[in-house]
């Protein structure tokens, strides 16, 4: 799997969220920047992103994933 595929696919079912992913394989780093994703509790945060990605969880395509959110102001601090 590519950090290609996962990227399109999370930005196609998360409105308004910018992905960039690292990673390759089956292991992926999410930095997921959007004010609404960002303003969510972490449980909910992580359970609206798993619920898109579970099925490639549970094929395998994808083993690990890490995830930091960021709101689109903290996320254009940090260049």
């Amino acid at each position: 799997m590519q950090p290609t595929e996962v990227k399109k696919f999370l930005e196609t079912r998360l409105s308004n969220v910018q992905v960039e992913v690292e990673g390759e394989g089956c292991n992926f780093q999410l930095n997921l920047i959007g004010d609404e994703l960002a303003a969510m509790s972490p449980v909910k945060r992580q359970q609206l992103v798993y619920s898109h990605l579970n099925e490639w969880i549970a094929n395998g395509s994808i083993h690990a994933v890490t995830m930091k959110f960021f709101s689109r102001a903290a996320w254009a601090e940090r260049a």
